[in-house]
């Protein structure tokens, strides 16, 4: 019999969830049977991608954001508590997913309450070091504790001094439990004629996405090349519209946004790390824009930029002819080289 293996990303943004579908599907061709659990827009976009596999429902850890950046830290610090008690929440309802589904092991991508000490779990991350201003100290002590819980930690990213998570994945004094698995992409790089000069890709919680969605739509009236805009927003429906030069879409499966990726000469998007590892994969050209007050995001544009990879700027600083220094820079390369799958799961 299959053995069954509970699949949970962390609902935030669509990155913890889009970055889990290529392990899903290796999940699948190695024999095994993912039970799909998280909530909000990252359950709904997985039970879209595999509408045929069993998905549970984990109780949210409801964490408001700042409408200005620089609260945004202090905001969240202060809703910890609830946070805690959500992941408590988590580990209650794991142990009767576990019982009622017949689990044999658990892949957890942050979220810090799905794990048994009866079955092997795995917690995945590229933020070994939890950047926080001058707190960083303590959210990653934190952090490192519940890793600590787990059977392994994965890194999707490289331990050679060639890699894309700089300090964020890699700690002065390396964790036990760390395996580095290479950067993952649901996608691939194919042959395309160019039908966009620009792709525009949104994501990251709110109210912070509609603030750059506005903010860049304004900005493109100005701009005379072909634009396709994805909004990032997980509904019933796909919708699309087109409005002189650009086309909105609501949403994209897999399938139609490598496409898409692959048809577009330069991309738009945050700094998020799913998207990096994608535009790495693809060997695109971007312009990074980090959602205010995450460090992580923000740490990783100015590497990129100060590394020749890639130009950015904060959000309300952004106008569209900056996107002309585009050209100034080399763009993400893919360095990843083919995951040993069947390594990786032995553990179950």
């Amino acid at each position: 019999m299959k053995k069954n293996i509970l699949v949970a990303p962390l609902n935030w943004g669509l990155g913890h969830a889009t970055r889990c579908i290529p392990i899903i599907k290796a999940l699948e061709e190695n024999n095994f049977n993912p039970v799909i659990a998280s909530d909000g827009v990252a359950l709904a976009l997985l039970k879209k991608e595999f509408p045929h596999l069993v998905s549970v429902e984990l109780p949210p850890y409801d964490i408001s954001y700042a409408e200005k950046g620089k609260n945004f830290k202090w905001k969240l610090l202060a809703q910890m508590p609830k946070m805690f008690k959500a992941v408590y929440n988590e580990r209650k309802i794991v142990n009767q997913i576990i019982e009622k589904h017949a689990i044999d092991g658990i892949i957890s991508d942050n979220r810090l309450g799905v794990y048994s000490q009866k079955i092997p779990s795995i917690f995945m991350t590229h933020q070994l070091n939890v950047l926080s201003g001058n707190t960083s100290w303590f959210t990653t002590k934190i952090h490192s504790k519940f890793i600590s819980k787990f059977n392994q930690c994965w890194v999707p990213d490289s331990d050679s001094d060639s890699n894309l998570t700089g300090k964020l994945g890699h700690l002065k004094k390396p964790l036990k439990n760390v395996t580095y698995i290479g950067p993952l992409s649901r996608f691939e790089k194919r042959r395309r004629k160019k039908v966009f000069d620009l792709m525009v890709i949104l994501s990251g919680p709110e109210p912070q996405r509609t603030f750059l969605e506005q903010k860049i739509i304004k900005e493109l009236d100005s701009y005379t090349g072909n634009v396709v805009f994805i909004k990032g927003v997980v509904q019933e429906k796909q919708t699309s519209h087109t409005q002189n030069h650009i086309t909105y879409y609501n949403f994209m499966n897999s399938e139609q946004l490598e496409n898409t990726f692959n048809q577009s000469e330069k991309v738009l998007c945050r700094s998020g790390y799913t998207t990096v590892m994608d535009l790495a994969k693809l060997g695109k050209k971007a312009f990074f824009i980090p959602t205010p007050g995450q460090y992580e995001q923000e740490y990783l544009a100015e590497k990129y930029k100060m590394e020749g990879i890639a130009p950015c700027c904060n959000q309300e600083e952004f106008t569209i002819d900056q996107l002309l220094t585009i050209e100034n820079y080399n763009g993400l390369e893919n360095f990843s080289t083919e995951i040993n799958w069947n390594y990786l799961f032995r553990l179950f």
